[in-house]
């Protein structure tokens, strides 16, 4: 283990770290989930170290007959010794392969363990994986390790009834790499979907790293779909259902005998199958799987079986009211049924086959089926529910799939059409567009413009060979709210998309987008504010990779032009400003040169009201224009932040404006 840790843990930089810990959190979880314990503690220590303390049934102590070590000792240095195999302790567990433990005890430079069990506390240290007694505090204090037996010590008494264990380790520094650290962040994240998927377990993690210590809580008394719920980006179309159900199946395992011999054996496995999906207004897809409440990010045959299913009777269910729906004979994908899916997908069955100790891919086939049944069933059941909610809700979901599927054609078919002109073929971009001379996408700009008084202005002040104009008429729609058919339809919306080129949302292909940057040149007022965030806010949606790429920019104008008068035949000097602050210290730096200007000054309400040699030097020349970038860094909470500002949720938007008043100044306010 030591020689090949990546075998275990992945990698050795902080994703194994973590890794690590998960191993033995999931140990305390998997008690919890047979009943034992509701409260996990997890603290990080200042020293680097971390504890993990439950009050579930305690590691046996008792000495196992085989191997001639108590079970405490077992655990930590045995491979494949976990209590989870032969159905004896779990009927479903996270672990699988009975080396979590003594992996992360093999790669620690120090780990201790108490056990209460049976009215006393028993300890025992091991130093790299060896059993043995450290003479202080720290992986740095000597160590003697064991030479004949080894000792499980008891060091105290245990109240009556208690029970529990308390793991501290500190991780091995020369297995891993110097930068890998345990992240908070990602701890509480775990911490906070475990308590999900476990009603009633309280997960509590202190970090003691900092000035002051950091204490966080989790428990949720409801499940699954208080996690879809709170994993959900979008408003609701559906309510949140739970689909349920169990399968059977059999398969050939070895089975060790007392012997200790392998013998295959046909055994009966049951497969409890629990998913909770609800549909959203948009188009980005949520989706997280686990097997025994251990997290299969990449998937397996339990999240195939979930898209069959779904696949299965959505298309039978679109085929069916085709007529009602103007389907034609188009069929509809994958991707248009998981467009605005919120789904958390659970399985449990006794001794699930992964990929790997990492568990990241569910491999046991039979599944598949199962969860393939049993999402069908239920959804059937859903589609033929004679209440009213139910049909209101399916009708809507039905209708928002065919919509996904209309949109996805269309902007195959932008795509197929709209590509860069050529001497060779004409162009059946929007009339208004105005367009550049260049073919290299690289060095082309597209400006989009506030109004066709700007776009007389930027005609004149551009640079035709790189940098094309398209105008918009006002505010265009405001695409939170709106619905992927209705923005298709707004002309300013489809003018915009076509004239990228690159397509719409799903099937935007960033490599086909026409120019190299797109620029959102608006006045700088409140008005030219809400436009940029509009704009933004379709971008964000439905063409989030330009986003991403940072090919997306907002001109910066000027607000103010101050005419320096200079004595005698010297030409005055124009000075722009682009705030208020700068407009007040470049008028006091003059005053105290003793250099005066010319009254007024003159403060642009608009684009439009600059001429085309001032607009070029300030905002179009890229000799001397300042562009803002336009950056996601979280996307997760960019959404929240155009959800609150641009949601069809009226109150939160209130609350936001109620609580941010005290940072504008009344006077700054444009009336």
């Amino acid at each position: 283990m030591r020689k090949r840790p990546g075998m275990y843990i992945g990698s050795t930089d902080s994703r194994g770290l973590m890794h690590c810990l998960w191993e033995i959190i999931d140990n305390s979880v998997d008690e919890a989930l047979a009943g034992h314990g509701s409260r996990i503690d997890i603290v990080l220590h200042r020293d680097g170290s971390v504890e993990v303390r439950d009050r579930a049934r305690g590691i046996p102590v008792d000495v196992e007959p085989r191997t001639g070590l108590t079970g405490v000792e077992v655990v930590f240095t045995k491979l494949h010794a976990g209590g989870k195999f032969g159905g004896g302790s779990y009927a479903a567990s996270g672990g699988l392969h009975g080396v979590g433990a003594s992996v992360v005890n093999a790669l620690s430079e120090r780990l201790d363990v108490e056990v209460d069990r049976g009215g006393k506390t028993y300890a025992m240290s091991f130093h790299r994986g060896e059993p043995g007694v450290f003479a202080g505090e720290g992986p740095d204090s000597p160590f003697a390790p064991y030479d004949a037996s080894s000792e499980l010590r008891i060091v105290g008494k245990a109240a009556r009834g208690v029970t529990g264990t308390r793991i501290r380790y500190w991780a091995d520094r020369q297995i891993f790499t110097k930068d890998a650290a345990f992240g908070f962040d990602e701890l509480v994240q775990r911490a906070r979907q475990t308590a999900f998927l476990v009603p009633g377990l309280e997960i509590v993690i202190t970090d003691e790293r900092g000035d002051e210590p950091v204490e966080t809580s989790y428990r949720f008394d409801g499940g699954i779909s208080e996690f879809a719920d709170f994993l959900a980006p979008d408003s609701a179309i559906t309510d949140t259902w739970r689909l349920t159900g169990t399968g059977s199946f059999t398969e050939t395992v070895p089975v060790l005998q007392p012997g200790g011999s392998m013998v295959p054996t046909e055994v009966e496995r049951e497969c409890e199958v629990d998913v909770a999906v609800r549909w959203g207004t948009g188009y980005d897809t949520t989706t997280r799987s686990f097997v025994n409440i251990i997290a299969t990010p990449k998937g397996g045959t339990h999240q195939q079986g979930f898209e069959q299913g779904l696949m299965k009777i959505l298309r039978s269910q679109v085929e069916q009211n085709a007529r009602k729906l103007k389907v034609g004979s188009d069929k509809i994908e994958k991707d248009d049924i998981l467009a605005g899916l919120t789904a958390v997908l659970t399985v449990r069955l006794p001794e699930p086959q992964f990929e790997g100790q990492t568990k990241e891919v569910l491999g046991t086939p039979a599944v598949r089926q199962i969860v393939t049944q049993v999402v069908a069933k239920a959804l059937t059941e859903r589609f033929t529910s004679p209440k009213r909610d139910d049909k209101a809700q399916t009708a809507l979901l039905l209708e928002k799939v065919v919509s996904e599927m209309k949109a996805r054609i269309s902007a195959r078919t932008h795509k197929e059409t709209q590509r860069r002109k050529n001497a060779l073929e004409s162009s059946s971009l929007p009339s208004k567009l105005v367009d550049c001379r260049s073919n290299d996408v690289a060095d082309s700009e597209l400006f989009i413009v506030e109004g066709n008084s700007a776009l007389g202005t930027a005609r004149d002040a551009r640079n035709s060979a790189y940098q094309a104009l398209l105008p918009i008429r006002g505010k265009i729609l405001n695409t939170q709210k709106a619905s992927i058919s209705d923005m298709l339809s707004n002309a300013e919306c489809a003018s915009i998309i076509q004239v990228i080129g690159a397509g719409s949302g799903r099937s935007f292909d960033l490599d086909a987008a026409r120019y190299g940057k797109i620029i959102l040149m608006s006045d700088a007022d409140v008005d030219g504010a809400h436009i940029r965030t509009l704009l933004l806010t379709l971008f964000f949606r439905y063409m989030r990779p330009l986003v991403e790429a940072g090919r997306v920019f907002a001109a910066v104008p000027p607000l103010h032009r101050v005419i320096v008068m200079n004595p005698g035949s010297k030409p005055n000097e124009t000075i722009y400003t682009y705030s208020e602050q700068e407009l007040h210290a470049l008028l006091a730096k003059l005053k105290k040169s003793n250099k005066r200007w010319q009254e007024p000054i003159q403060r642009y309400k608009g684009l439009g009201e600059m001429d085309a040699d001032q607009l070029a030097t300030t905002t179009m020349d890229r000799a001397g224009r300042t562009l803002r970038r336009v950056q996601v860094r979280d996307i997760e909470e960019a959404a929240k932040i155009f959800d609150l500002l641009m949601g069809s949720d009226v109150a939160p938007r209130r609350e936001f404006i109620v609580d941010s008043s005290d940072r504008l100044a009344r006077e700054r306010i444009d009336v």
